[in-house]
């Protein structure tokens, strides 16, 4: 089964993951998002999924260091535009299986999904 997995390479969780599927023998594809652009529909399709407030990073630094007028009246569409300008403010890893989108690094929930358990 091939997966795609989000993040960018300089990200802990991101590279524990990576090694995680390495050893796991599960083939898939890396899309750093801050070497190359993140479509918009990709965010799209996470948000009709999961839900935007699921895929906004809230507990970043980034996010943290905000004005807090900046902070307030959040909605879908601009989360959307905050992500595509910052993507710090997407949690991460993001694996996508096809059928399942999984956020955050969770072996046991990573081994379910994938049917490793």
């Amino acid at each position: 089964m091939a997966v795609q997995l989000y993040g960018f390479r300089s990200c802990d969780m991101v590279r524990k993951a990576m090694k995680w599927l390495d050893t796991n023998q599960v083939t898939y594809t890396f899309f750093d998002y801050r070497r190359e652009a993140l479509p918009p529909t990709v965010i799209d399709d996470w948000f009709a999924r999961a839900g935007w407030e699921q895929v906004f990073n809230r507990n970043s630094t980034t996010f943290k260091e905000l004005p807090e007028q900046e902070k307030v009246g959040i909605d879908a569409r601009r989360a959307k535009r905050m992500m595509l300008a910052e993507t710090n403010l997407i949690k991460r890893p993001i694996l996508d299986t096809g059928e399942s989108l999984l956020l955050g690094f969770k072996a046991d929930q990573w081994a379910q999904a994938l049917d490793l358990s």
